[in-house]
Order: structure tokens, then C-alpha cells, then sequence
């Protein structure tokens, strides 16, 4: 079967209020994060998402039409309330979701509006681009980008998505062809990606995108969105697999740091 059987991803929207103002749909708003880029960050959770992942812990993000309209000035008046805090930290503002980058022109204008203001931004993002203007746009804006590669293999990539990793992998050169800084993340789900020869492969991969890679997560596979699934009467894939134990972690990123040296 090949990907354009499965489903295309959603149409990249960009939406304006009634007094022209471009909007945006957020399903939820974190402040005083840590984990999601450098220094203390602004975290947006934005709707809609092309990935289809059968362990997402964020099923309620994937509709296009949940959550709550926001405008950039709107969230903006929000954000520099926190300018203390971005700028004793080193920190700003990061989008994630769902697929931020499905907001990209939305996206692009808030991140102009957070450099005015001299924060940095992020993008939490599982890389499947299209370069359209608006995302190149985004691309442009972010300063690191928090690249989720769910698995190495494209089968089991697709397995996990919907969707093979060619695009995925293909935007992590493009990044370091461009000089963008990302972070590499994966999360580790046993019998998908808890195996020595996706962390090699992994490291390997990491090592051709050279000093473009600041720093590389490995993320245990957690229960904690499972209810959520049985809130949209779906069937949850992974009801018989248990999170990885610490020693597997252990092991996997003793790989992983035979490659990359910063890998937590």
C-alpha cells in the first residue's frame, strides 16, 4: 500500500477574524516549561495533526476544528508577561501540538513577534514537511527545532504513523543544509523502537547531520493518554504493551552516546 492510499495529511489553513486578524485553533497553553527547548518556555499546543500515531498521549489535539481561536496579538500580550522569566533563563516560546507546522503561516507571524521581543523560538515538529511558502516561512522563524523521529525503520514508522520516515529523514538534511539547530527526540515503545538495531541506525543517522544535532532524548513510552482513547471510542493498539524498563533506557542510550555524546 502506498502513502497517498493511506490518507493525505490536512490542508496547511490559515484563518482570519473578523477584523482580519490571522487566527489560529490552540488546544491548550503550558507556561513555565523546561523540557521543551532551552531556559524556561511558553509551550502552544496547536490543533490538527497529519501524523496518525497509534501511542499519541494527544489524541484530543488531532481535529483540525477543536480548541480555541487565538490571535498573534492575542497570545503575544500573554507571552511578554513572562519576559522576566525568558530572559534570566535563556528561554521563549515553543509550538508544538498536534502539528504546529499544519499552522505554519499563523506559526511564522508569532515567531516574528516573539524575535521583536527578543525571546527564542522553537518547534516541536514530526518533520513531515512540504516547503510550501508559508512552511519555509516557519522554517525561516524557528530557531531549534524539536524533530520527533518516530522510528528509523520506515515500516515500522509507518506502522506507528501512517506514514513512511523518507520525508521525515529528508527534512532533517534539510535543516542541516540550512543551518537550523534541532533537537533529535524518539520515543522508545518496546517492540517498535527498543531494539539495538534502531538505536544504531539512529546514531548513525545523527552522526551524517553532523553539528546541526545540539542534543538527542530518547523518551520512554508512557500509558498516561490511553483514556483518551476510549473517550473517541477508538481502540487503543498498544493495550498489551507495558512502558520500557530503566535498564533497556540505560542500555539504548549507552548506544546512542557511542554516536552523539549528549543524548539524555
Amino acid at each position: 500500500m502506498t502513502e497517498n492510499n493511506i490518507k493525505a495529511p490536512p490542508r496547511e489553513e490559515a484563518q482570519h477574524s473578523a477584523a482580519g486578524q490571522l487566527t489560529a485553533r490552540v488546544h491548550s497553553i503550558e507556561t513555565g516549561g523546561a523540557v521543551d527547548g532551552p531556559g524556561i518556555r511558553y509551550l502552544i499546543f496547536f490543533q490538527g495533526c497529519n501524523f496518525k500515531c497509534i501511542y499519541c498521549h494527544n489524541r484530543d489535539t488531532w481535529d483540525m476544528e477543536g480548541g480555541t481561536v487565538y490571535t498573534v496579538e492575542g497570545l503575544m500580550k500573554e507571552i511578554i508577561t513572562y519576559a522576566p522569566f525568558f530572559n534570566a533563563s535563556g528561554g521563549g516560546v515553543t509550538c508544538t501540538g498536534g502539528e504546529a507546522s499544519l499552522q505554519a503561516k499563523f506559526i511564522a507571524e508569532l515567531f516574528r513577534e516573539v524575535h521583536a521581543a527578543g525571546f527564542n523560538t522553537c518547534l516541536d515538529t514530526n518533520g513531515y514537511f512540504h516547503y510550501t511558502r508559508d512552511q519555509v516561512n516557519l522554517i525561516n522563524e524557528t530557531d531549534t527545532f524539536l524533530l520527533d523521529i518516530k522510528a528509523m525503520d520506515p515500516l515500522k514508522h509507518k506502522e506507528l504513523t501512517g506514514f513512511d520516515n523518507e520525508r521525515v529523514l529528508t527534512f532533517a538534511r534539510y535543516l542541516r543544509d540550512h543551518g537550523k539547530k534541532m533537537w533529535i527526540r524518539q520515543v522508545i515503545i518496546p517492540t517498535y523502537t527498543d531494539d539495538d538495531e534502531n538505536a544504531h541506525a539512529l546514531g548513525k543517522f545523527i552522526v551524517s547531520l553532523g553539528d546541526a544535532v545540539e542534543r538527542v532524548e530518547l523518551l520512554a513510552y508512557h500509558e498516561l493518554g490511553k483514556h483518551k482513547w476510549k473517550f473517541f471510542n477508538e481502540t487503543y493498539k498498544l493495550e498489551n504493551i507495558s512502558p520500557p524498563k530503566k535498564e533497556v533506557m540505560d542500555h539504548l542510550r549507552g548506544i546512542l552516546r557511542e554516536y552523539f555524546k549528549e543524548t539524555y
